[in-house]
Parts: structure tokens; C-alpha cells; sequence
């Protein structure tokens, strides 16, 4: 049974009918479940993220909102949603975080809502400082210490003495309100703050990777810098020290709550007499008076301590690629999955497409008949009359032979006056239709001419009409005119 509460669902649901589905996913990713955000959610919003399309400063205002919520759970899930984007996300995500004036006001937040609420209020206090400072320090030197290049010729490495000496500040005030989060063990108890502590155990490793780099670079600087820079930078490195043992402590936190012993770096800490040396060179810009020691002996302490930083710092290096392996194993797994998959539905796809071919009111195999359509007005021939088939819409009705009048020879008489011989119907020769268009339009060949006329009761046809007309003429023409008087014929002597 899902944990979600109604609140969850109402919420989502609204959502769905507006159609965000960045929002709905938020909403899905920060419920009332004492989990952490569910994988699918937060790999659909680093998705987001990539798409041009999106709009950044609504994804972060509706985290935003979501942390004013009163419930410790939706809240603290929203600060880790936030951080998973700002770690795993397109960059743009973390310049709209660096650029807004004010981020996560939390500091006076407090669940009373239960015993655990209590306990869990101080953590999301401390881990919403973390988050603001994070930020804070990707305004400040314009990208996120831990995404730098590292290395021999990395971004700390290879920094002049002037911006190195305002950067490492930076590192340590980031770092120092991530080793605020101050967790032991026995504290973390639930998902959300399991899923919290190791986003900050991942920050934790690459962060003081570009820590340990930019310290290395500082010593390698030390003993030609000004006495203003000298005395920064021995600042620097006391407070590099106690940094290194608050890690160290952190570190054996992940090692209590499960973490491999593999993914732990080892901490390698510089010689003492190093800081012993720093702090004869800068007693000596002062003027004060200090015991001789010689270049060689100061190389060599230098040198010790540089070694000593190096090995941390691949140890350190070594850690963070086996988790990018690790999560470049993960995608294909992942890819070869889908691979398998969609060769599947592939394989499947002749089965149904050959079913969709088929007719769609009846699958059972019926052949479907592909002889021409029937012209209606054309001429029977003897070969198809002979091997007309039994579909023939003609052939349903019965044969009808109508019977040949008797031709009476008397005229008729027509509306227009005078008279017309009457019509002699011709016998129906063929089964159907029959209608010739050639004799009607006079193209019909001279050998079907001589074939008509052939026949008797066709040659003695014009003869009767012709007989018919005079007889009719004559009797008109004795109407009309009548023979004169026998008296008007003598001659007028």
C-alpha cells in the first residue's frame, strides 16, 4: 500500500489537470512517505533540466515552495531533490540557484508535529545552510568545486597566488558548513536523511579533493610569497588541519552506516615539522629571530609534505571514479535492457502486423475475390456471355423473352398532328441488358449491315412505312382540297 497521503494526491491530481508535468513530478518526488525521492522522479527532473524547453526558475520556485510546507518529510525531500539537481543536473539549474538573492530561509524551521519532527528540524536546518552556501560559492568563483578539473593540470593546481589565496576561503566555508551537518550514526534512522547524508558524502569526498589540490598548490607557492601572502597562507593550512580530522570523523560515519570500505578514501596527513618550517619562513620576513636551517632540510620537508597531500588527493581521485564507473555501469545495464526489450516488441511485431492485414470483420482466413467490376453498358460477346459468372447482378432477376407485337400497318396518330407508323420492337436476343450504341449512332459495320438486311421482315419494313406515308398524303389531300363542281369544269363559253 503507498504511503502518499491524500493531501499528495489531491495535489498531483490538480496538477494533471493543468498539465505540468514538471510540477505533478516535484509533487511525486517530495510526498509524505518517510523514503527518499524515488529514482524514476529525479531522473525524469535531471531530464528537465537538459531540455531547452524547461523552465528553470518554475522547476526551482515550485522546490521552493514545496519547502514551505509544514510536514519535516516534504520538506527535507525538497532539499534533496534540490541538491540531486544541483549535483547531477544541467548547470543552468545551479547559475539560477546562484543568481536569486535569497534561496532557502530555513533556519528557524521546526516540526512540532512529533518526537521525530523534532530531531529531524535540526537536520534540515543544517542542510538547507549547506545548500545556501553551495550556491553561494558557485556566484562567487564561477563554477562548482565539486565538477572542477583535478589534477597535475587542474583548475586549483594551476590558479596564481592572488586568486588562490580568495578561493581557498571559499572551499572552506563550504566545507565547513557541510561538516555542520554533524550526523552520527545512530541519528540516521529513516530513508530521507539516509538519502540526504550520502548526497553529502559524495559532495564531501570531491569537495575536499579540490581542497587538497588547491592546499598543494599553496605550499608549492609558499616560501616565495610576500609576508602578507605568507602569513594568509599559514592561516590557510592550520585551518586545512583541523578540517582534515572533521573529515576524517565524517568519513568514519559513512564506514558505521554500510558504505564499502572501498568507496572511503585514506587520509594522509603532512609531517609536523612542515608546519614547524612555514612557521620559521614567516617569523623570518618579520624580522624575528629563528634557529638556522638550512635550503636542503626545507626542500625536503616541503617535499614530504607535498607527497603526503598527493597520495590523499588520488586516494580521494581514485574513490570518485569508481563511483562515475560504477554509475557508467548502471546506464548500460540500463541501455542493454531497453536493447532487449525493444528487440523484443520487434520480434513480436510480424505476428500482429500480419493479424492487422487481415480483414477487419472477419480474421478466419477468407480469401477476398479480385475479379473486375461489371460494366453494365457494354456489348455482350459471345465468349463472355458464355462464361459470365453467377455474381452477374443481371443473371438474379429471371429471363424474360418479351413476346413480338403484331404489327397492325395503321398509323398512329401523334400529338403534333398528322400521323407516325408505330414502332416495331426488336426481339430480345441475349440474356440482360442489351443496348447497342453502335447502330443507334450509325457506326455499325457494313458486314452487320448486310447481315440485317438479309433477313425478309427487314427489307419489306421501309416498303410498308413508305406505302403508309403516300396512303396517308392522299387522304389529306382529299380532305383539304376537294374535287371542284361538274358545272365549274365547263369552260366559261
Amino acid at each position: 500500500m503507498s504511503g502518499q497521503s491524500i493531501t499528495d494526491r489531491i495535489t498531483a491530481a490538480q496538477h494533471s489537470v493543468t498539465g505540468s508535468a514538471v510540477s505533478k513530478t516535484v509533487c511525486k518526488a517530495t510526498t509524505h512517505e518517510i523514503m527518499g525521492p524515488k529514482k524514476k522522479h529525479l531522473d525524469y527532473l535531471i531530464q528537465c533540466t537538459n531540455e531547452m524547453n524547461v523552465n528553470i526558475p518554475q522547476l526551482a520556485d515550485t522546490l521552493f515552495e514545496r519547502t514551505t510546507n509544514t510536514s519535516w518529510v516534504v520538506v527535507f525531500k525538497s532539499l534533496i531533490t534540490t541538491h540531486h539537481l544541483m549535483v547531477y543536473g544541467n548547470e543552468r539549474f545551479i547559475q539560477y540557484l546562484a543568481s536569486r538573492n535569497t534561496l532557502f530561509n530555513l533556519s528557524n524551521f521546526l516540526d512540532k508535529s512529533g518526537l521525530q519532527g523534532y530531531d529531524m528540524s535540526t537536520f534540515i536546518r543544517r542542510y538547507s545552510r549547506y545548500l545556501n552556501e553551495k550556491a553561494m560559492s558557485y556566484r562567487q568563483v564561477a563554477f562548482d568545486f565539486t565538477k572542477v578539473k583535478r589534477g597535475a593540470d587542474g583548475v586549483m593546481r594551476t590558479m596564481n597566488t592572488e586568486k588562490l589565496l580568495k578561493t581557498i576561503p571559499i572551499i572552506q566555508n563550504q566545507m565547513d558548513a557541510l561538516l555542520d551537518f554533524n550526523v552520527n550514526a545512530n541519528e540516521l534512522t529513516n530513508g530521507v536523511i539516509n538519502a540526504a547524508f550520502m548526497l553529502l558524502f559524495k559532495d564531501a569526498i570531491r569537495l575536499f579533493a579540490a581542497y587538497n589540490e588547491g592546499i598543494i598548490n599553496l605550499l608549492e607557492k609558499y616560501f616565495d610569497m610576500k609576508k602578507t601572502q605568507c602569513k594568509e597562507g599559514l592561516d590557510i593550512y592550520k585551518k586545512f588541519l583541523t578540517r582534515m580530522t572533521r573529515i576524517s570523523e565524517f568519513l568514519k560515519v559513512a564506514e558505521q552506516v554500510g558504505i564499502d570500505r572501498g568507496d572511503i578514501p585514506d587520509l594522509s596527513q603532512a609531517p609536523s615539522s612542515l608546519l614547524d618550517a612555514l612557521e620559521q619562513h614567516l617569523a623570518s620576513l618579520e624580522g624575528k629571530k629563528v634557529k638556522d636551517s638550512t635550503a636542503a632540510s626545507r626542500a625536503s620537508t616541503l617535499s614530504n609534505a607535498v607527497s603526503s597531500l598527493a597520495n590523499t588527493g588520488i586516494s580521494f581521485t581514485k574513490v570518485d571514479e569508481r563511483e562515475k564507473q560504477a554509475a557508467l555501469e548502471e546506464e548500460q545495464a540500463r541501455l542493454k535492457a531497453l536493447k532487449e526489450q525493444r528487440l523484443k516488441e520487434l520480434s513480436k511485431k510480424p505476428s500482429s502486423s500480419a493479424t492487422t492485414a487481415a480483414s477487419p470483420v472477419s480474421t478466419t482466413g477468407v480469401s477476398i475475390s479480385t475479379a473486375p467490376a461489371i460494366d453494365l453498358f457494354s456489348t455482350p460477346s459471345s465468349t463472355n456471355s458464355a462464361s459470365k459468372v453467377g455474381s452477374d447482378l443481371l443473371d438474379l432477376q429471371p429471363t424474360f423473352q418479351p413476346a413480338l407485337p403484331i404489327s397492325t400497318g395503321l398509323p398512329v396518330a401523334n400529338t403534333w398532328g398528322g400521323f407516325t407508323a408505330s414502332p416495331t420492337p426488336q426481339p430480345q436476343t441475349s440474356r440482360g441488358l442489351n443496348v447497342d450504341f453502335e447502330s443507334v449512332f450509325g457506326n455499325k459495320s457494313a458486314s452487320a449491315n448486310n447481315s440485317d438486311s438479309a433477313d425478309p421482315a427487314c427489307r419489306s419494313a421501309p416498303l410498308n412505312v413508305l406505302f403508309c406515308v403516300c396512303f396517308s398524303l392522299f387522304v389529306l389531300s382529299v380532305v383539304i382540297f376537294p374535287p371542284p363542281p361538274a358545272c365549274c369544269c365547263a369552260p366559261f363559253f
